[in-house]
């Protein structure tokens, strides 16, 4: 711990538990070029017809398996290659089965394996992804562009407090969680009083494990924060591409291995988003005799960060809605790691070796590896105060309809059953299809004026659940994603990421896993939601060479918190309010 003012320095020791803290830029980038140093290292290039001058190294976090106490007194990390020779999509080329692992402090080659003599490296033709080496291209769709002749409506104030609608929030960029939205409060319609939801929320972990056991590809089981640095492998955002005009963009600033800031520009944006969308509507059918069309324009505010880390990129959105929601979104793109292999198409494997493909064959001598992809975020809610909530699982119910209710012809109905999670046991949920539940976070102090407790609830959308082996040194180290919904107590000292304080080669002992057993009560206290969104990902040739986008979201919703709809009130788009492009004459 430093202090500024008298530059006293004085240490803590903060955790007796296994792992390293995340790696820094520093770090990545000599490892790379250490295995230059080593002439075994370049001889095993050369003899695999790649040049020196076109070799491209990425460092890959080493995880922990328990082989050896020796190895584990070090901070290692390996090192594998690709040909950059005729394009820029180095990441399909790879140098398959050559492994390098090297020691991150003294920056020595400790071991070399090399199981991939007979693989080809996969050919550079029709790799490259950028606008510059594709011969043609193809206008789908006419540009498009949301126009504010006004200019937006949201304010940011002191370069991070941000004011938009009925919204208040502080944002800042972080090395480790990519962006942190703090203080989150909404202005009730009724009252015009700032009610808050969230006092902080963040990415918390990625784990990303591939499912491959070989020896070049088993220790792929990366988590993407607390490894490498969510924040640190942000980059800047791409103006009228990655965020539309009139987007206002925050800059990173942190600090390099010695201790110098240094400044990552663009790498958060905000703005307004319309897509078409309604907040509400109604239309009375002519049978009624009432001529009524309502419909309400849905415009949110759009927080994005967008993460590179290596092949790989992450944007994660989080969207704040007028009518209370909180939707946080992620996309996946980029490129996938790939996997050489000797074979060019699918009819040169048998009906029994197929499966040792561990992926699909996207190109010629490239399989595309089956991979998860778990990210996890830390919602430490203030669901209209800042202690005292409490987590309430809401079940549907089938009931059969009772002998007082046979006048009825149905069989059967739906009653929503309420329980209060009294410890952290209560809370721990796997979502599941055939046994549906709301789950609220609600103040019991607070109710409405007819007497519902305020609250919130997570809404799921499209997920996936981890399925390796619980024992898997891997899943030891990522059990957070055993469940996709947890429930802790507030702790200030401990307990923000989700894989342990310090993840990098962590054994499993400082996980949200371990927390959560400790059982502590939840009932009426300052709790923390932790919510995993996951991915299964089964590569195809689409996503060669690079990805379209897929996303998936959850959100945050107002149960209660409000007396009536909140945005009620808000007017009909008119068009004398909105701006008139035009459209340029057609031929």
């Amino acid at each position: 711990t430093v202090d500024l003012e008298s530059g006293d320095v004085a240490f803590r020791d903060v955790s007796h538990l296994s792992g390293s803290p995340m790696m820094t830029v520093e770090d990545m980038t000599a490892a790379t070029r250490a295995p230059l140093n080593d002439a075994d290292f370049n001889r095993s290039i050369l003899d695999r017809g790649v040049d020196l001058s076109d070799l491209a190294c990425l460092p890959i976090s080493s995880g922990w398996f328990g082989k050896s106490r020796e190895m584990e007194k070090r901070r290692l990390i390996k090192v594998q290659c690709y040909s950059m020779e005729g394009t820029a999509n180095f990441y399909m080329r790879p140098i398959e089965g050559l492994t390098v692992v090297v020691d991150l402090d003294t920056l020595k080659v400790i071991q070399i394996t090399e199981r991939g003599k007979g693989i080809p490296i996969p050919a550079a033709a029709n790799t490259d992804y950028r606008f510059s080496a594709q011969n043609s291209y193809q206008r789908l769709v006419n540009p498009i562009s949301l126009e504010q002749p006004k200019g937006p409506s949201f304010a940011v104030e002191d370069g991070h407090y941000v004011r938009w609608a009925n919204w208040e929030f502080h944002l800042k960029p972080d090395s480790r969680a990519g962006v942190i939205v703090s203080r989150a409060q909404i202005r009730d319609p009724d009252t015009a009083e700032l009610r808050s939801v969230i006092y902080k929320g963040f990415t918390s972990e990625l784990f990303v494990p591939y499912m491959d056991p070989t020896d070049a590809w088993y220790f792929k089981t990366y988590m993407d924060a607390g490894e490498y640095g969510f924040g640190l492998q942000a980059m800047p955002l791409d103006p009228l591409n990655d965020c539309p005009r009139n987007a206002y963009y925050m800059d990173g600033v942190f600090a390099a291995a010695d201790g110098t800031p240094y400044v990552r520009s663009d790498m958060v944006c905000v703005f307004e988003s319309y897509a078409g969308d309604i907040g509400w509507r109604h239309s009375e059918s002519p049978i009624t005799g009432m001529e009524i069309r309502e419909a309400r324009a849905k415009v949110t505010l759009v927080v994005r960060m967008a993460a590179s880390v290596a092949n790989y990129d992450y944007i994660v959105d989080w969207e704040f809605q007028t009518d209370g929601v909180i939707r946080i979104k992620v996309g996946l793109s980029g490129i996938l790691m790939v996997k050489g292999t000797s074979h060019t198409n699918t009819e040169q494997y048998d009906s029994d070796s197929s499966g040792d493909l561990y992926g699909t064959l996207l190109s010629e001598n490239v399989i595309g590896v089956i991979h998860d992809h778990f990210i996890t975020f830390r919602l430490d809610m203030d669901v209209d105060g800042h202690h005292d909530n409490s987590f309430v699982k809401v079940r549907l119910e089938r009931r059969r309809t009772s002998p007082d209710e046979s006048s009825s012809p149905r069989l059967s109905y739906l009653r929503a059953v309420r329980e209060v999670a009294r410890t952290e046991g209560d809370a721990r949920i796997k979502l599941k299809l055939y046994d549906p539940h709301e789950f609220h976070v609600v103040n019991p102090s607070k109710r409405t004026r007819v007497g519902n407790p305020v609250g919130y609830k997570i809404v799921p959308g499209g997920t996936a659940a981890n399925l390796l082996d619980p024992d898997d040194p891997p899943q030891r180290r990522g059990a957070f994603t055993n469940n996709q919904i947890w429930v802790t107590p507030y702790n200030a000292s401990e307990e923000q990421w989700a894989g342990g304080l310090f993840a990098y080669q962590s054994r499993g002992e400082d996980t949200l896993q371990v927390w959560s057993d400790r059982d502590r009560d939840i009932e009426n206290k300052d709790i923390v939601v932790w919510y995993t969104l996951g991915f299964h990902h089964i590569p195809c040739q689409e996503d060669f060479p690079i990805m379209p986008t897929v996303s998936s979201s959850f959100d945050l919703k107002p149960v209660n918190f409000f007396e009536r709809n909140p945005i009620l009130r808000i007017p009909p788009n008119v068009e004398k309010d909105l701006p008139v492009c035009r459209a340029q004459a057609s031929a």
